[in-house]
């Protein structure tokens, strides 16, 4: 009853597009790039975040904050390091700071181990992090928000059991090479 005042068919229809349509995004929709964290903190009121700014080849540093502090002692343990950074995601506010991405991070199944994942010291910053084999173009923020395309990829995105970063298989990659996790975290979920 809900699909009569709708365009396009009846409900058998409506049905075999939604699969398509999720299908559609792969890994190539996230606009997934080299960063490096020029300044951290601690955040005044929240115990398990760090503030940083990040450098992703843009005009200005981004700001993002990331629920690091159980897992990184001090927040020069973060600056200079080369990042994997989520930067098509809208700004929102964290705690009342103002995050405009995610560093992206390999954890293991009860998220009790954390690393980070970093590109070669030869990848440039700002550059795109792809995936063999998936070489679209990012999606706008409002996009991946509104039709949700990170949770969508996100749990195909892992570490291979050499800690490199990888979508279904596919190789992360960049100028540098592929992107591994911190420590080498193997067969590990990256969010």
């Amino acid at each position: 009853q809900q699909a009569k005042g709708k365009k396009g068919g009846d409900d058998g229809g409506k049905q075999a597009k939604q699969p398509q349509e999720a299908a559609a995004f792969d890994i190539s929709a996230l606009d997934i790039r080299v960063g490096k964290i020029l300044k951290a903190w601690p955040h005044p009121e929240a115990e398990k975040l760090y503030c940083e700014e990040i450098d992703v080849g843009e005009e200005q540093p981004r700001q993002i904050a990331s629920g690091l502090r159980p897992f990184y002692d001090t927040a020069d343990d973060l600056v200079g390091k080369t990042v994997m950074v989520l930067c098509n995601l809208k700004s929102r506010k964290l705690v009342g700071f103002p995050s405009h991405g995610m560093v992206m991070c390999a954890s293991n199944a009860d998220h009790t181990a954390v690393e980070t994942m970093e590109p070669p010291a030869e990848a440039k910053i700002g550059e795109r992090v792809m995936f063999e084999g998936y070489e679209g173009e990012a999606e706008a923020e409002a996009k991946v928000g509104k039709k949700k395309i990170f949770e969508a990829v996100a749990p195909d995105l892992m570490t291979n059991a050499e800690g490199i970063c990888v979508w279904k298989g596919a190789v992360s990659k960049t100028s540098g090479g592929p992107v591994k996790a911190s420590k080498g975290m193997p067969n590990a979920h990256v969010a």
